[in-house]
């Protein structure tokens, strides 16, 4: 492409509050019936005031910490006024000019390893909208108002990224870092997390173009596509000699491309003013402090951690964004393994990404709601580390594993731990080497490679559990092999 495009994110969280922002009335609403988790503010009832809720705050001042934004001082709430049916005050309650949280940055690392830098250039609270559906070809439309006063959280990156791959592993690391911190579930399937792409296109050396805004994006993959699709939409354009507008587009997921919504707005076109209901917040240093003391860790702290323990890089990076998979991790790699020393980091870290997360797949079942323990899994490993079973009988003890059994019982009770006695091996050699005389007679001639015919049969006769260094060296010796 002879265009640079310029990318501009914002992404809406939906915060783990019990209660609305402005309301007592129970947030969590999802899977219940339309129209019955509201109250009378949320309605817009003449007479309602609205009363902030300390804790989505906080949520957002952590949040902001996270992103490395400055939280200190003032904050205000204004209306931005504007009618649509599903917000029934015809107003939402939003920061303008002193939101919560500004200037900050997040270092994203791209799946080549690249780090990038984008810049977060405020994250403001704001009450939620309700949901609208549209039944197909029904001259109607349904409103659901049980979304309608969620605490949300709107961050805004400054219009650093350049790509969709880049957009793509900002909004994983975003999603790391709500989850690690306990502020949002951030599951966009859940609308808990959706985002908006603002692009626009130029070429180098030139003036950026007029931007266009993609809504409501549900998936991170639906991004992607977005911003290569709108991208080539405003090449064609520029090189027709066209001209952008300032649209407000939609995202068809059927048909992969972009719509037109609307001509976008601008600021004056909100009428905003200060909330005369709810008066400044003063963030103090103490407050900062506070809050700051809770946060657990983060997942970049995670990644020099696992780094550090000499987890791969692809590996680390896995972990460090995954809160269920870390905090497992985290618990098998504490514990001590069957040798009585810390499991191999690198081990666990292979099982549990590749043999375990494979296995759960096919039972389409989650980490969590598997019956799997972490010092189970470690045990697992350490048996192997240990010699006690082959990398084979353990992979074949790992579905009863994760129905919660103990590795070592079973191995006890099955009586499969390795065969070490040569006696035992030998008497295994001698049976496949006098049952196959030509694959002897081809290694004794000088093709060494054909003795992997005769290790099969002999880890076969001793039930797989022969100790496979043990089987060759013992191979080589009887076949003349150095």
């Amino acid at each position: 492409m002879s265009y640079v495009a310029v990318i501009g994110l914002e992404v809406h969280l939906q915060l783990k509050t019990r209660s609305k922002i402005f309301s007592s009335c129970p947030q969590e609403y999802h899977g219940a019936e339309p129209n019955t988790f509201t109250d009378p503010f949320t309605l817009g009832l003449p007479g309602t005031l609205p009363t902030l809720n300390r804790e989505a705050v906080e949520l957002a001042m952590m949040f902001g910490l996270g992103l490395n934004c400055d939280v200190s001082g003032f904050t205000q709430f204004h209306r931005k006024n504007y009618f649509y049916p599903d917000a029934p005050k015809n107003f939402q309650l939003s920061q303008y000019d002193r939101p919560i949280a500004r200037d900050g940055f997040l270092d994203v690392t791209l799946p080549g390893g690249e780090v990038s830098r984008v810049r977060i250039k405020r994250a403001h609270l704001e009450d939620d909208a309700g949901k609208l559906t549209h039944p197909t070809y029904a001259p109607y439309s349904m409103l659901d108002l049980n979304r309608a006063g969620s605490s949300l959280l709107e961050m805004v990156t400054e219009a650093d990224i350049v790509s969709a791959e880049q957009a793509r592993a900002f909004l994983e690391s975003v999603q790391a870092i709500a989850q690690a911190l306990g502020v949002s579930d951030a599951t966009p399937e859940e609308g808990k997390m959706r985002c908006d792409v603002n692009l626009s296109l130029h070429k180098p050396g030139e003036p950026w173009g007029t931007k266009c805004e993609v809504k409501n994006l549900n998936s991170f993959r639906s991004v992607a596509r977005a911003i290569e699709f709108e991208a080539a939409r405003q090449a064609r354009i520029l090189d027709a000699g066209g001209r952008i507008t300032q649209d407000t587009l939609g995202w068809d997921e059927g048909g992969q491309k972009t719509f037109l919504m609307r001509t976008k707005e601008g600021e004056a076109d909100y009428r905003y003013f200060p909330e005369p209901d709810l008066p400044p917040l003063d963030i103090t240093p103490e407050w900062i402090a506070q809050v700051r003391a809770r946060m657990p860790e983060l997942p970049a702290q995670k990644l020099d951690r696992y780094r550090a323990a000499g987890v791969r890089e692809a590996d680390a990076q896995t972990l460090s964004l995954s809160v269920p998979l870390s905090r497992f991790y985290d618990e098998a790699l504490t514990g001590e393994s069957q040798s009585g020393a810390q499991p191999d980091a690198q081990k666990l870290a292979n099982w549990l990404l590749g043999d375990v997360s494979g296995l759960l797949a096919a039972r389409e079942e989650t980490l969590e709601a598997s019956a799997l323990r972490p010092a189970h899994l470690a045990a697992l490993v350490g048996l192997i580390d240990a010699g006690t079973i082959s990398g084979k009988i353990a992979k074949d003890l790992l579905p009863d594993v994760l129905t919660g059994h103990d590795p070592a019982a079973l191995v006890q009770e099955r009586g499969l731990s390795v065969v070490t006695d040569t006696a035992a091996i030998d008497a295994a050699i001698d049976a496949a080497m006098a049952a196959d005389p030509a694959t002897v007679e081809k290694v004794r001639a000088g093709n060494a490679k054909a003795m992997n015919a005769l290790f099969g049969p002999v880890m076969k006769a001793t039930g797989g559990k022969a100790k496979p260094e043990v089987v060759r060296e013992r191979l080589s010796a009887k076949l003349g092999l150095s």
